[in-house]
């Protein structure tokens, strides 16, 4: 049976947000984040305290969606208070690679004895740091740090080879909500 459903996301204090055409955006100091909702069925009501994120007759897929968006905007909340952090690590047994930044880009260089480098891209508003053997992303957007994590681990993928014998690459070794 088809009835109301609505989700409010509490707005933690000092934080401010606004909703106009679709694009949510919040701000706490100098951090801004915006993400843009377009969501059939689904509307949003900003007040000072919450955010009510309410569906009018919803049936099982409206549902998912509401909670869908509302864990969006509390990752939005997380992310303006404390920035989301991937660690990567980078594992070499035949060839020693060396890894470097430049501009918007991570390049990789003599993975397996290859004589063109690899390169992933680095999303914006995502600060990446090398450390030896570890790479640390880190972003309040916790989509952008996933994904650029994700295209750095995607870049030193082994194709053609068995990957029993050749178990180089970068790999993800901890998510923000845990350890793998």
């Amino acid at each position: 049976m088809k009835q109301n459903y609505e989700v409010s996301v509490v707005i933690p204090d000092g934080m401010s947000c606004n909703l106009s055409d679709n694009v949510l955006q919040c701000s706490k100091g100098n951090i801004q984040i915006s993400k843009f909702f377009k969501v059939p069925n689904l509307v949003f009501v900003v007040s000072e305290k919450e955010i009510l994120v309410k569906c009018v007759k919803a049936n099982k897929k409206n549902r998912a969606s509401v909670n869908s968006c509302s864990t969006h905007i509390s990752n939005m909340f997380k992310g303006i208070d404390k920035n989301f952090v991937y660690e990567l690590e980078i594992c070499n047994v035949h060839f020693p690679m060396t890894v470097k930044l430049e501009n918007n880009k991570l390049v990789i260089n003599n993975f397996l004895g290859e004589k063109v480098n690899r390169s992933a891209n680095i999303l914006s508003g995502v600060e990446v740091k090398i450390k030896d053997n570890k790479i640390e992303v880190s972003s309040a957007e916790i989509e952008s740090a996933g994904q650029t994590a994700a295209n750095i681990e995607k870049a030193s993928k082994v194709t053609g080879k068995d990957r029993r014998i050749f178990q180089d690459g970068i790999f993800i070794t901890k998510k923000p909500r845990r350890e793998l």
